[in-house]
């Protein structure tokens, strides 16, 4: 079902999350649960990854993961305020130390003047001893539906190997 590469990335994923005993957890829209797919398809995940949310609508964001109706409206699902919401969301409901969200357009259709098919945001959460720290990120993915949510299924982890990363050594990078 997955490729190496991203069996391999997940389990790198692992590796990285587990010896610190923290838990991830994702919050997905137009990947649809890929992102918690791929974690577990990794054997072990058990011990660094609590849960996904699948919140494919406007409703769902703001009922699961408390994204908040004025940043819908003013910024769209499709954003990177969104995709923070969602991650900081994900980190809160689950209890986890880490959070992973994606919000896009996979295609073929739904692109909307200034979000173009395959716009994907992406929204990295963490705990720190100050409280949750948020990145996020947007990216231009090409391909049909299927290659566009598997690429940001990737970016999602890679993401999360690089938050992790600043978790451990907050100056990198800053």
């Amino acid at each position: 079902m997955f490729d190496q590469e991203s069996l391999d990335l997940s389990a790198a994923l692992g590796e990285a999350l587990q010896p610190m005993g923290w838990m991830l957890a994702a919050a997905e829209s137009c990947t649809g649960g890929l992102v918690a797919g791929l974690v577990t398809a990794v054997a072990g995940s058990s011990a660094w990854f609590d849960r996904g949310f699948v919140t494919y609508t406007n409703a769902a964001k703001v009922a699961e993961l408390g994204v908040r109706e004025e940043t819908l409206a003013a910024h769209g699902a499709v954003s990177e305020q969104t995709a923070g919401e969602m991650a900081a969301g994900a980190l809160q409901a689950a209890g986890a130390q880490m959070a992973v969200s994606t919000t896009g357009i996979a295609g073929p259709g739904g692109a909307t003047p200034g979000k173009p098919v395959g716009m994907v945001c992406f929204g990295w959460a963490w705990t720190t001893p100050e409280g949750v720290r948020v990145r996020t990120a947007t990216h231009l993915l090409a391909g049909d539906r299927a290659a566009v949510r598997m690429q940001a299924v990737r970016i999602a982890l890679r993401g999360v190997l690089e938050a992790r990363a600043l978790a451990v050594d907050p100056l990198q990078n800053e």
